[in-house]
């Protein structure tokens, strides 16, 4: 496989392995934008609601407790999801522009824009500082806690693609990461931190962990051949053991954070409700864990794509707890 041309013909049209088929890149946007695209994950949108939701946890949570919404709460969840949109794509770049050579080697990654040759590092460069910018402008209608906190999660960003060099839970790099919406939601609904803002947080990265966990399984034979860590590789035919600890922490946590946020402002119906959500989320993990099979590739990555339902699942009664 290794000796096999890393450019295919007609590059700046070609699809990457592990896209959808049929996505909106590659059937209606303009081919000289299709590689950019790419290098975004804009083909693959699971990315962006898993770096989204949390977001929106924080700021329905950040409403439960104070009991006070208001119309620029509106643009926060808004200004969150162009946020998302952006900083995913900018993330995604970088992880590309420093995983360049391991991609080459890896099957399931030869045909991303960079190793298959459709953009070059600086073009790379170039994009990811575009989107970043534009993320910037954003963050910058927000309250100062919110944009100190838009700024510093600059740093689990670009520590991630290099996790997986030193350590065999590069999935919790991952997890601080993406759900640092939490705590800057909450924050710029607020003006402040708090305690269910960081039990919320917690409850994200356990999440990560069982989400990331599934989708590293597709790439375990070829992450041991080239010496990439993984708590896929790490936990091997234990992994299923050890998903059932992170789900009991993803409810524990979350159940922990709508308590301290409802209380004592929301009423109990309200506090009911939201407490529905985390139980309702780990019914969703459980049914997942059911239909789990690490030597099935395919099936990792349906499981992981379900991620984006089983993360709305809590918002969703979370809005209903703030509408009694």
């Amino acid at each position: 496989m290794q000796g096999q041309s890393r450019t295919p013909e007609k590059t700046e049209t070609a699809p990457v392995a592990d896209a959808a088929a049929g996505n909106w890149v590659d059937r209606h946007a303009p081919p000289t934008l299709r590689p950019y695209l790419r290098l975004s994950r804009a083909d693959r949108p699971i990315g962006t609601w898993l770096l989204l939701i949390p977001c929106w946890w924080g700021l329905a949570l950040a409403i439960l407790a104070d009991q006070s919404p208001r119309w620029g709460d509106l643009w926060i969840a808004l200004g969150c999801a162009a946020g998302a949109w952006l900083m995913r794509g900018a993330g995604c770049t970088w992880n590309d522009i420093t995983d360049r050579d391991f991609d080459r080697r890896v099957a399931r990654t030869r045909s991303r824009p960079i190793p298959s040759g459709q953009v070059s590092v600086t073009q790379a460069l170039a994009w990811m500082i575009a989107q970043a910018l534009i993320a910037f402008a954003i963050l910058l209608t927000f309250n100062g806690t919110a944009i100190a906190l838009g700024i510093l999660a600059l740093l689990p960003v670009a520590v991630y693609p290099f996790a997986k060099r030193f350590t065999w839970w590069p999935q919790v790099f991952l997890g601080l990461a993406f759900n640092w919406g939490a705590l800057l939601a909450w924050a710029a609904h607020g003006g402040s931190l708090g305690l269910p803002a960081l039990l919320l947080y917690v409850a994200g990265i356990a999440w990560t962990l069982f989400y990331d966990t599934i989708y590293a399984h597709q790439d375990t034979e070829d992450d041991a051949l080239i010496g990439v860590k993984s708590t896929a590789r790490l936990f091997g035919d234990d992994t299923a053991r050890w998903l059932k600890y992170f789900l009991a922490a993803t409810v524990a946590l979350m159940a922990l954070a709508v308590i301290r946020a409802a209380l004592p402002q929301a009423g109990v119906m309200a506090l009911v409700i939201a407490l529905a959500g985390p139980w309702a989320m780990g019914w969703h993990m459980a049914f997942q864990l059911r239909g789990f099979d690490h030597t099935d590739p395919d099936r990792m990555l349906r499981l992981f794509r379900m991620n984006r339902d089983t993360g709305m699942i809590p918002l969703f009664f979370f809005v209903i707890a703030l509408l009694v």
